[in-house]
């Protein structure tokens, strides 16, 4: 095992390109794929991508958010004391490592979008609290947590199959989450998870020892923030700049559609009202809009991938679902499948598509119509069949870079500083989830 994740690593390190550019011969690949194997030419190819292109504009929008406001939360004085008297908690690397990847899985379990922000931050406070840890082996670890996102309360697809409405209704019917999320398969795979990764993850910070580390490559991100030279305000624009009443007023008008968000709602977490949480206890624990403002901009530089990366995404996509090409993989596995096995190859098909559409709900819409028809077919169980795609997402983020680019920017870090040991991780956690959908 040492051996497979040294040369995992050294694979990546050597071969691996800029997240950009694995987006770009991402690009070329599905472009090429999709002229042979569909009806489509170059013309119609080129077309399907430049459709595409900005159809994730909204949600490009809400993850250089998920940054921004991260960041901005991360530095208030509060939230840093806050973060780093739990880091505390772990005193040597497998410590570290170990609490990292516990406490991102849970935070995933609650909420994709704060568990991003939540393994990122906390990544960086455990590193400067135990420096001899391998950083890049932590915000592998708080990443891994992104495994068990869609076996948790923000899983895009049990949650739009149990919601009235949804665009497959007619053929499926609504299906509570009794039989998704609280199901015995999905129960086992999230309790396996979260229980054996952290063991995992800290094999894994024994690896570094025969490793030639060079640690130049990669900088714990300092936690002091840039700030103008202090000046006491004189005119009425610099003293409503520096006024905490401003900051509070609008804050608790925040506060109070969060309260208000929650009793409409209940516990119904999304990354928009996640945003809005942490943007506005931001807004309060940095006290003057000024001195928020000053954070936002230093958070800003670390949104930029984000923002260049997504489209190009947004574009595969558009090839991969308007050629057809998802369709017809998602048919290619389906020649292997049987009422027992069909779940387990709606994860297989789930995770090779999400290689291409990485977005739950994009992919169950591609790839929904047509596991469920093929499990009506078969008389093979809906939930579960449903639970594959969701969990075949799920798996293969590890080697995705488009989930990974948030918690990269926080860190500071480049996809080929992690990427080998998410590979380990991607093959390790393959067992649990097989298990699952084979004995329950």
């Amino acid at each position: 095992m040492k051996a497979l994740t040294v040369f995992f690593n050294r694979l990546v390190q050597r071969f691996l390109p800029d997240a950009f550019i694995f987006a770009i011969l991402l690009t070329i690949i599905v472009f090429f794929l999709g002229i042979l194997f569909t009806e489509s030419g170059p013309i119609e190819m080129v077309s399907y991508w430049g459709t595409g292109f900005w159809d994730l504009l909204a949600f490009t929008m809400q993850m250089a958010l998920v940054v921004i406001t991260g960041y901005v939360l991360a530095n208030a004085p509060v939230i840093k004391n806050f973060l780093a008297r739990i880091s505390r908690l772990a005193k040597t690397p497998a410590q570290a490592v170990m609490l990292v990847t516990f406490v991102a899985t849970i935070a995933c379990l609650i909420n994709y979008g704060f568990g991003l922000v939540v393994g990122a931050l906390f990544a960086v406070h455990v590193a400067r609290q135990v420096p001899a840890a391998d950083f890049r082996i932590l915000v592998a670890g708080a990443y891994s947590g992104m495994l068990v996102w869609h076996g948790g309360f923000s899983g895009s697809i049990p949650l739009t199959v149990a919601t009235p409405g949804h665009f497959l209704e007619e053929e499926m019917g609504v299906i509570p989450i009794t039989e998704t999320l609280f199901s015995p398969t999905n129960i086992f795979i999230v309790l396996t998870l979260v229980l054996t990764l952290p063991i995992f993850n800290r094999y894994l910070m024994k690896t570094t020892s025969t490793m030639d580390l060079d640690r130049s490559r990669w900088v714990i991100p300092d936690e002091s923030v840039a700030t103008l030279e202090e000046t006491a305000p004189t005119t009425p624009a610099e003293k409503l700049e520096n006024s905490v009443i401003v900051s509070m007023l609008i804050g608790i008008m925040g506060l109070f559609f969060i309260g208000y968000y929650f009793i409409l709602n209940g516990f119904d977490l999304n990354i928009n009202i996640v945003n809005f949480t942490i943007l506005f206890f931001g807004i309060i624990l940095h006290k003057t809009p000024k001195k928020f403002l000053e954070t936002v901009s230093n958070g800003v530089k670390n949104a930029g991938g984000i923002i260049i990366q997504f489209p190009f995404y947004a574009g595969i996509m558009g090839m991969v679902t308007l050629s057809g090409l998802s369709e017809q993989i998602a048919l290619w596995f389906l020649t292997f499948a049987n009422e027992y096995t069909l779940p387990f190859f709606s994860f297989l098909s789930g995770g090779f598509i999400n290689v291409f559409v990485p977005s739950g709900g994009g992919q169950w819409a591609v790839q929904g119509p047509i596991m469920i028809e093929a499990a009506m077919s078969l008389d093979a169980d809906l939930a579960k069949t449903a639970m594959g795609v969701a969990w075949g997402d799920a798996w293969t983020n590890m080697i995705q870079p488009f989930w990974a680019l948030p918690v990269l920017a926080i860190a500071g870090l480049h996809i080929r500083d992690i990427m080998g040991y998410c590979v380990m991780i991607l093959l390790f956690s393959f067992i649990p989830i097989t298990i699952g959908f084979f004995l329950f």
